[in-house]
């Protein structure tokens, strides 16, 4: 018997609406970083897909997944995420905008932070 919480169900829209402005927050974090932290990142989007480039090609990996209903991110490892009462949360519990920001802490070498 799992205990995992229920993930919200989606329309379709919905689900377009909410993982666009993840897409949006990601890439207006990544302007940021660039732009008031001097952060050496890059970004590349072609539709649902954003990478973020680091120094040394260490690469960030955000990915839409419109049948799952699911964001997915790749950096050293993958992780899935799902709507969860107003969250993108992954299996084991962590929220989507912290496990990115502390991936692109690390490739950075510094803290940095993620709007949401």
């Amino acid at each position: 018997m799992s205990t995992a919480p229920a993930v919200t169900p989606l329309t379709d829209a919905e689900y377009h609406r909410l993982s666009s402005a993840v897409l949006a927050a990601v890439e207006a974090a990544a302007d940021r970083w660039l732009q008031d932290e001097g952060v050496d990142v890059d970004t590349q989007r072609t539709g649902g897909l954003l990478e973020l480039v680091f120094p040394g090609g260490r690469r960030i990996v955000v990915n839409t997944q419109p049948p799952l209903h699911e964001i997915w991110l790749a950096a050293r490892q993958g992780w899935h995420f799902r709507y969860l009462d107003g969250a993108w949360v992954e299996r084991g519990g962590e929220e989507f905008h912290a496990l990115l920001a502390r991936c692109a802490s690390e490739y950075a070498g510094r803290p940095l932070a993620i709007s949401v």
